[in-house]
């Protein structure tokens, strides 16, 4: 019976968190799915890669589809021995995205636990961080991976925390699991984030160790952090090397460019530039937006109503009502410093409230570490707007200059002012009548008065965004005179709205402490205001609206006449869709596309297309076998384009250039004859490939021929007189695809910036090309070894709590 009652509250509370989940996300109980753009994305991607795995039964670990080819390792690529993912699965049972939203409850309910909340508060208080708009955002646009890492997050803290307790079993199992589960999530830049506060964090107890002198104790603590942190990343081996691999030959990586597309000079060794880094960097006073989510304006697409001002406009421009009314529902209200906002990071004035109280009133120290984690995390989040601190991330931090968007650090202020606030309610309830009168007007003083103090605050701002220039233009300046009106009248009516909320939550504890009603009737009035503050802004941002049928989210897209009409060539080439920018996934749903959609793209394919497709240079398009460009006419109608000129899967030539800089390469490709000379970088390759360098009286009367074409796997014979140069239209990775000439491992190397070349000997050959990652192999022993090891863990774990628990019962 004891051991029921001790669960009991868990049980209810997990029972809770599936239903508010499904009922959030109800449409998923109609068999609908919510439609998200990214994983639309994501979906073309994907696409021959689950294909082959569903009809070869193995994992390609390549994929021809995108960007000319590359690895699947960021694509969903499945790995062997993977049961971190496989725990994954068990716990998001639920239908997606009501699972995503599930962990954010489940993971920060153990949080509070850990610390010492009872179960009613960790409730209300997992609801609060679910529903912070944030979190629910990413779930509408398909950040899929974003969202697990978060989820996990919570977790990760708890184990850490529990360790430093001197918890070392539990907290050890905790922090190994949940960080192998959070490294599993695949989204580095969310844990790296973590990571960050992990480091705020030990950085607090470390100092109470020292300052106590307890030197083993903490040596304890970090010898089980250390284990567990070595068996989480073992059990993720696989996936950690193929992604370090991989990140080099990306976007990510080192650009060996010194110029600019537009000649310039590029004075950046990375392919990401500070200005691509710190594109998405929140403003200063934006920052607002946290307790008033409207403050700038909400979204780019922010719903409006009849009694807006711009409904007013078109009416006075004699657009009928029902016209006016469903244009007004998607209007570029934001006049933030964000190119492109979705919604608003809003993590709930209520929440805030509570925090602001926790500062006054919680004893526990630790409360100063999630503060300045919050603290931390806004900063950072400004990027450009505070270059001061970013600048010196992004060139002394280690791997801060490798993620871009730095405004989403802010998920980790969305972590921490929740913990906050929980503590604060926690708090109160436990001082005595007169402190409690103290901390509501204390913290009412500093909540309620910065929301005067903004609203008095509204003549300094000019309500202008970025684009407003455009809008003037396009459609007048009546147009931005009614958008800036509404702007300022979402900026009134959202500091109404907290301040009406903060004054209800005020109003509830003072009727306890006047003893009007009872302890938890006070917490429950107090959860539900703050999880319906979250609740309502979320739902206008993400909501049933969004879901659709089963069917449009499997198949994302519909076969167009210019699909069709490609599709009936059944010999192998590529597709230029330049309507896609070379950023769509679409033409890779269908076709073997030199486009595609993905935030790692490969680094020397993107520069190819900002350096020459760009520039209409076709000849770059022949040497990627581009046989057909998807183009659109005047009138916006599609039609396809046949290029004679492509060079097909494989040619002989009779002429290398030989180049000592990635500059002169890229240059020389403006000009180069692909037919019959490929370009040779010595400087990179030519210690390595001795056979590429040597300039000969090559044949190039012979023929190759494609008999075998796999994502993994390329059959070819060749013919040919005397010994040639075979150059191949495919991208050259050299951590992976192995050649073969009549089965005999032969040396292939690098050509014309992005290809395969290799040397063939006279007469008829098979050539083979096999992706054989070795990566995948020594990845998935280190996964094997740590599974196991992970499983003597818990059971030694286990075996040792069952002994001291019987030792301390004799």
């Amino acid at each position: 019976m004891k051991i029921i009652n001790k669960f009991y509250p868990h049980a209810i509370a997990i029972l809770g968190f599936v239903i508010i989940s499904l009922l959030y996300f109800y449409p998923v109980l109609q068999g609908k799915q919510i439609f998200q753009s990214d994983i639309a994305q994501y979906t073309g991607m994907a696409k021959e890669q689950n294909d082959f795995r569903a009809s070869d039964h193995v994992e390609p670990f390549w994929t021809n589809s995108a960007f000319g080819g590359m690895p699947t390792y960021q694509l969903g690529a499945k790995y062997p021995y993977d049961f971190i993912g496989a725990i994954d699965d068990v716990l998001r049972f639920l239908p997606r995205p009501a699972d995503y939203l599930f962990l954010y409850f489940l993971g920060f309910y153990g949080l509070l636990l850990v610390l010492k909340t009872d179960p009613l508060k960790a409730f209300f208080g997992a609801l609060a961080f679910g529903f912070s708009t944030y979190l629910i955002i990413i779930l509408g646009v398909g950040h899929n991976s974003k969202a697990h890492a978060i989820a996990y997050m919570p977790l990760v803290i708890a184990g850490f925390i529990l360790v430093f307790r001197k918890k070392y079993v539990l907290g050890g199992l905790l922090t190994m699991f949940a960080t192998a589960l959070e490294i599993n999530a695949n989204h580095f830049q969310m844990t790296y984030y973590l990571l960050i506060f992990l480091l705020i964090l030990s950085g607090y107890f470390i100092y109470l160790e020292i300052k106590e002198k307890s030197y083993k104790t903490l040596l304890n603590s970090l010898g089980v952090l250390a284990v567990a942190g070595v068996f989480a990343i073992g059990a993720n081996a696989t996936n950690l090397l193929a992604t370090a691999e991989y990140a080099g030959f990306s976007t990510r990586g080192k650009s060996e460019l010194s110029f600019n597309p537009d000649g310039s000079k590029n004075t950046s060794s990375t392919a990401m530039t500070r200005n691509y880094i710190t594109e998405y960097s929140y403003g200063l006073a934006e920052s607002f937006n946290l307790i008033a989510p409207r403050l700038f304006g909400g979204s780019n697409n922010e719903a409006l109503g009849k009694d807006s001002k711009m409904y007013e406009f078109m009416i006075g421009q004699g657009v009928p009502e029902g016209q006016a009314a469903d244009y007004v529902k998607g209007m570029p209200t934001y006049w933030g410093d964000q190119p492109i906002v979705a919604a608003p990071a809003y993590i709930g004035v209520v929440v805030f409230f509570l925090a602001i109280m926790a500062l006054f009133i919680d004893d526990r120290k630790i409360k100063y570490v999630f503060l300045s984690g919050a603290i931390v995390a806004l900063i950072l989040s400004w990027g450009k707007n505070f270059s001061l601190l970013t600048d010196f991330f992004i060139d002394y931090v280690p791997m801060y200059n490798k993620f871009r968007a730095v405004s989403s650090i802010q998920v980790i202020l969305e972590l921490c002012l929740p913990v906050l606030a929980i503590m604060g309610l926690q708090s109160f309830f436990k001082l005595d009548n007169k402190l409690q009168w103290k901390a509501v007007y204390s913290t009412l003083g500093v909540a309620f008065g910065l929301i005067v103090a903004l609203f008095l605050s509204k003549s300094m701002f000019d309500f202008t965004g970025a684009n407003d220039g455009y809008y003037r233009e396009s459609y007048g300046p009546e147009f931005v005179d009614a958008l800036i009106g509404d702007r300022m009248s979402l900026y009134s009516a959202d500091l109404l709205r907290s301040g009406f909320f903060i004054l209800l939550v005020a109003g509830v504890l003072w009727l306890f402490i006047k003893n009007k009603i009872a302890q938890n009737t006070a917490i429950i009035l107090v959860g539900l205001f703050m999880v319906s503050d979250l609740f309502f802004v979320a739902k206008n941002y993400v909501s049933a609206k969004d879901f659709v049928s089963g069917r449009e989210v499997e198949v994302p897209f519909q076969e167009t006449a210019s699909d069709i009409e490609i599709l009936k060539d059944t010999s192998h080439y590529r597709v230029f869709e330049v309507s896609g920018n070379f950023s769509s996934a679409r033409a890779s749903y269908f076709h073997k596309s030199i486009g595609g959609y993905h935030a790692a793209k490969p680094r020397k394919v993107q520069q190819l297309f900002d350096y020459q497709i760009a520039k209409n240079n076709m000849e770059v398009l022949n040497m990627l076998n581009v046989k057909y460009i998807i183009q659109t006419n005047k009138e916006g109608k599609e039609f396809p384009t046949i290029n004679p000129n492509a060079n097909g899967n494989a040619w002989f030539v009779n002429d290398v250039k030989l180049v000592n800089k990635a500059n002169d390469e890229m240059k020389l490709l403006e000009q180069l004859d692909t037919k019959r000379a490929a370009i040779f970088n010595i400087h990179l390759y030519g210690d390595k490939f001795k056979n590429a360098r040597l300039k000969r009286n090559l044949d190039t009367t012979g023929t190759i021929k494609v008999e075998v074409y796999k994502p993994n796997y390329i059959k070819y014979t060749s013919i040919n007189k005397g010994e040639g140069l075979a150059v191949f239209s495919e991208i050259y990775y050299e951590d992976g695809w192995n050649a073969y000439i009549d089965d005999v491992k032969t040396e292939h190397f690098p050509v014309d910036y992005v290809l395969r070349a290799m040397i063939v000997p006279a007469g008829e050959h098979t050539i083979e090309f096999k992706f054989e990652p070795q990566v995948i192999k020594t990845g998935s022993t280190i996964t094997l070894i740590s599974a196991a090891g992970m499983l003597l863990l818990v059971v030694g774990g286990i075996y040792y709590e069952r002994k001291k628990k019987h030792k301390n019962v004799d």
